[in-house]
């Protein structure tokens, strides 16, 4: 794959920036979960913030909070706001993969860079600033009123850059946030950051695949 989009448009969490999410349970819980428990309990966690996510657009603490509320209560813990609202305000502290800012740099220099994340406006910001490169845009699903999977947030960052789905090369950790929407939306010109969170996505779904950001650079001829 060689392909000089119009923009280069990315997942922020997970793709860029370190979402070190799961982490947490372990420190909220850990006197009470081990093991393959634990393990379980992440796994829970994970699926019910997907869940969440598929609904009508809510603030991004509402997502976190209700996602691990049902988690707690699926393993009989105690649920605590507080432990919610600790994971919402652990988000922006996080910064990049090592691999991220020179090799980013490097195509933002040729081509313009966009985020769009599942994040509040008042979250994101702190994370790109640590990512380094500049953005020619960043959109949140707070603007957009919609999170990732939903075709929504897609579609308003399409209309606000002003191009069609051709014209960009979108770029995810991701397959079932972003990859398999993308494709969805039209989106052929897809590539799949292989951090080992979630499974790679079927061949269907077409994109190239790299192992971190530093092989995004010859995918667009630099």
């Amino acid at each position: 794959m060689t392909f000089r989009p119009k923009y280069i448009t990315f997942d922020c969490y997970g793709t860029l920036t370190n979402f070190r999410i799961n982490d947490l349970p372990q420190a909220l819980y850990g006197d009470r979960l081990s093991g393959e428990r634990l393990q379980r309990f992440v796994k829970d966690f994970t699926a019910y913030r997907l869940d969440e996510a598929m609904g009508d657009w809510k603030p991004y603490d509402q997502v976190l909070k209700s996602a691990l509320r049902r988690t707690c209560k699926r393993h009989g813990i105690a649920f605590r706001d507080e432990d919610g609202q600790k994971c919402y305000e652990a988000v922006p502290t996080w910064g990049p993969h090592p691999d991220v800012p020179e090799a980013l740099t490097r195509v933002g220099a040729r081509i313009p860079l966009v985020i769009l994340s599942n994040a509040m406006n008042e979250q994101i910001m702190s994370n790109v600033r640590k990512l380094e490169p500049p953005f020619h845009k960043v959109f949140t699903a707070q603007q957009a009123g919609a999170y990732k999977p939903r075709l929504q947030a897609f579609e308003y960052m399409l209309d606000q850059l002003g191009c069609a789905p051709g014209d960009i090369l979108h770029v995810s950790s991701s397959p079932r946030y972003d990859l398999m929407s993308a494709h969805d939306l039209g989106i052929e010109n897809k590539v799949f950051v292989n951090r080992g969170h979630e499974p790679k996505p079927n061949a269907a779904y077409t994109h190239a695949e790299i192992r971190d950001i530093t092989g995004l650079p010859a995918l667009v001829g630099l």
